[in-house]
């Protein structure tokens, strides 16, 4: 019987495992928008873990037996964490995640967008500039050539 509580000990154990790793996708996916193959990877890749956790506690702690208390265990270790420790866990991810992107951002990409935006100040002003005034310079060139194709097509009449 002690060990039978042990064993139901380690599934809710499992259920609250199972849980945490559920909250770190549903983490992952309000953090950053992903396209819809990616969820669908995400899930593939948490159900594989999953499985992969159960199988290994049940042919570690409970011989491969496959018994009701197993996933009673499991279930009411999952609804504990939901309803403990879940809200709580993503509040304090979230706040860190969204933390760490400012701080990204003010570290890495203002610094890269200033950069470029003097990259194009020094580099691509001054060649559109010299562009457009070779494209004025062509225009106004073929102008005078043709007024004086005109000009010369009149004389010879």
């Amino acid at each position: 019987m002690e060990n039978q509580v042990y064993l139901f000990g380690i599934f809710i154990f499992n259920g609250l495992i199972i849980g945490l790793i559920f909250d770190f996708f549903r983490i992952l996916r309000k953090s950053f928008k992903t396209r819809n193959w990616v969820t669908y990877v995400q899930d593939t890749v948490f159900w594989i873990i999953t499985a992969l956790i159960i199988l290994y506690s049940i042919f570690k702690f409970n011989n491969g037996e496959l018994r009701g208390f197993v996933f009673i265990g499991i279930f009411i270790g999952t609804l504990l964490y939901m309803l403990i420790f879940s809200k709580t866990f993503i509040k304090i991810n979230l706040f860190i995640i969204n933390c760490v992107k400012k701080v990204l951002d003010f570290i890495i990409i203002k610094p890269i967008n200033i950069l470029i935006k003097i990259i194009k100040k020094i580099i691509f002003r001054p060649v559109s500039f010299v562009i457009i005034n070779i494209h004025k310079f062509l225009s106004n060139l073929k102008i005078k050539l043709g007024n004086l194709n005109n000009k010369n097509k009149k004389t010879q009449i």
